[in-house]
């Protein structure tokens, strides 16, 4: 079993405001986003991100943490699951010389629309069924892409993150501590499909075979 550590404690926090989302999100507006279309990354703030750009200030930051962690170094090789525009592979590529990068995720648009660097690195996929041969890769990464699931498929999602890994992995879900971030976590989500405590997402990791590290996004 990996540990619980923030490897993201680097990237920019935003201020957000839980209770007005909360009092304003639709279940139209979930319908939407869930399609991971133009809507949810570059259209009304309401149906998603309300524009999905790049920027180094997000990424660039957290790539030495992930770095120093999982000691990774060129030639190593490492996938996104969940890549997007793949910006986070970009300033993996452009951080660690000689590293290579590979991205997966749903949205045929987030992968038309990515950055031109690795776009000839990143796939169409679905986390359930990764498109890799096992033991294909040294790092494997899944940043708030796998809570999207039912839980069942959210299981097979992390067993074929550890088929694809060599053994190194990361995985941030939506979860919560008490019953008032429960409550800021169903007021904030969007997409989320499987939302849990985070004692029950441990017990689920131990269940299903996952045993990469591990944090949570807590609104």
């Amino acid at each position: 079993m990996g540990i619980e550590i923030d490897l993201l404690v680097n990237y920019p926090r935003t201020k957000r405001d839980v209770k007005v989302r909360g009092h304003e999100k639709t279940e139209a507006d979930r319908q939407t986003a869930r399609l991971f279309g133009k809507e949810f990354f570059d259209g009304e703030r309401r149906n998603g991100y309300g524009g999905f750009y790049y920027h180094p200030r997000f990424w660039e930051p957290v790539i030495p943490t992930f770095r120093n962690h999982f000691g990774i170094k060129a030639n190593d090789s490492v996938l996104d699951v969940g890549c997007a525009k793949g910006f986070m592979l970009y300033d993996f590529h452009r951080l660690i010389p000689g590293i290579t990068v590979s991205g997966v995720d749903i949205s045929e648009y987030a992968i038309n629309n990515s950055v031109d660097e690795v776009k000839p690195f990143l796939k169409v996929g679905n986390a359930i069924d990764l498109p890799y041969e096992d033991k294909s890769f040294d790092l494997v990464i899944s940043v708030t892409t796998l809570h999207n699931l039912e839980i069942d498929d959210c299981a097979k999602g992390l067993q074929e993150i550890m088929r694809v890994s060599r053994g190194k992995a990361f995985v941030t879900l939506d979860a919560y501590r008490n019953a008032e971030e429960k409550k800021a976590m169903e007021a904030w989500n969007l997409t989320a499909k499987t939302m849990m405590h985070v004692d029950d997402w441990v017990t689920f990791f131990k269940k299903v075979g996952y045993s990469g590290d591990y944090f949570w996004f807590i609104p």
